[in-house]
């Protein structure tokens, strides 16, 4: 018996484990572990008042802490009635958008570009690959910027209240800030271009992919929980068919979807969603010549690339607006129950609250990203593994795959619940 530990699986937010067991040349046991500590963020906002609740869940995680405010605030607003103006939810999507910017540069340079030039790290590639580091730096910087000038700091932030916001931007801030991602749009451009070249590894695997619908323009803060299947539904809803399961060997549930697998991100947005992309994203994307939808996971690192084109010049239009504080509205408290669907740089957030006549928290469901897509990562982990021991694959080389594959996610497993230790056992 051979007994292998990965101390530390780098370059994904949080820790995990993986097991896996292998009989003679087949794979027997594989086992994705979420081991974070309890976090009880769903206890903790109970009997709080509505109004301090987005303050707590922010707190979930940095990199989505304005996706988890704008769920948070939402669902609070769902439960009372309260209708938002246009400005508000302009000013939501702004938030989202400069979050969703940082992270997928952040992602896209940092965690996954280091897999395919063959490096360590972001930091090992400075010497020949300066020029794309600088990019992601810009990038992740003018992301922060958005956030900053909208939400009052680059994480948790504290202007976007129930019903409206605190401030609003000064014509000098947006002018600022369109400036700002008129010079993004050619290194968003660039980042696309850079991963279209990248060759992926071929895997398949059968799956449905679930994102938001809206309206207009691309999923971002509201819209209707559809799937490539056929799923049509009311963000309330979500409980009738999103089924979680407590795993004995971890600490986050699995999710599946009316009993199958599924998954959620920026290549589900894709597949359901390509066709509100904007102008110069519709193009990159045509560039690929893939079939959609696109059922290979590695691709999502591409439908991010794809994405940080279109939310550049998302932005860009939504700052083209006269923004004027006129005060916040009257809440009126009143019992009932709220959900709010968004879409976090990783997929589908869902918060669901119960109010009662004074307005606190009774009762909380807080749904992550990572943790709808925990089954279908460890469906793939075994077939991928499969894969690579039929044609006899060192074991350095399953682990090094493996990591790629998980990446490719970008998991955030503090979400979900950390990541990867693998403890690899072979038997005869």
């Amino acid at each position: 018996m051979t007994t292998i530990n990965l101390q530390h699986i780098c370059k994904v937010e949080g820790h995990g484990s993986l097991y896996v067991e292998i009989r003679g040349s087949r794979l027997k046991r594989c086992e994705l572990k979420v081991v974070e500590g309890a976090r009880f963020f769903e206890g903790i906002v109970k009997d709080k008042r509505y109004d301090d609740v987005q303050e707590i869940t922010s707190r979930i995680c940095g990199i989505c802490s304005c996706a988890h405010t704008c769920a948070s605030l939402q669902a609070i607003e769902n439960a009372m009635k309260i209708r938002v103006s246009e400005q508000t939810r302009r000013l939501r999507e702004l938030l989202s958008i400069g979050e969703r910017i940082r992270s997928h540069a952040t992602h896209l340079y940092f965690l996954a570009l280091p897999d395919y030039l063959g490096y360590e790290s972001a930091l090992a590639m400075v010497g020949k690959h300066k020029r794309e580091v600088l990019r992601a730096l810009h990038l992740m910087k003018i992301g922060n910027n958005l956030v900053q000038r909208i939400g009052g700091k680059e994480m948790h932030p504290f202007t976007s209240v129930v019903g409206g916001f605190t401030a609003v931007p000064s014509k000098e801030t947006t002018r600022y800030l369109r400036a700002e991602l008129k010079k993004a749009l050619p290194e968003a451009v660039a980042t696309a271009k850079l991963f279209l070249k990248l060759k992926q590894p071929s895997y398949e695997s059968e799956r449905d992919f679930l994102s938001l619908k809206p309206e207009r323009d691309a999923p971002l803060i509201s819209g209707k929980v559809c799937s490539l299947s056929g799923l049509n539904i009311k963000p309330e809803e979500y409980d009738k068919y999103i089924d979680e399961q407590v795993m004995p060997y971890s600490t986050a549930k699995f999710s599946t979807l009316n009993k199958k697998l599924f998954c959620v991100g920026a290549l589900a947005r894709i597949n359901t969603n390509h066709n509100m992309l904007s102008r110069t994203a519709k193009k990159l994307l045509r560039q690929t010549k893939l079939d959609l939808p696109i059922t290979n996971p590695y691709y999502n690192n591409l439908a991010q690339a794809i994405e940080l084109v279109h939310w550049v010049e998302r932005a860009r239009s939504l700052l083209n607006y006269d923004f004027r504080f006129k005060g916040l509205p009257r809440i009126r408290v009143r019992p009932g129950r709220g959900v709010s669907a968004v879409e976090a740089p990783r997929g589908i957030l869902f918060h669901d609250y119960t109010l009662d006549e004074e307005g606190f928290v009774k009762k909380c469901n807080i749904i992550t990203p990572t943790a709808q897509n925990l089954r279908v990562i460890e469906h793939d982990v075994k077939h991928l593994i499969t894969q690579l021991l039929k044609e006899k694959k060192r074991k350095e080389e399953i682990i090094q795959e493996v990591e790629k594959l998980i990446r490719a996610y970008d998991p955030c497993f503090s979400c979900s619940a950390h990541f990867l230790k693998v403890r690899w056992v072979k038997k005869r």
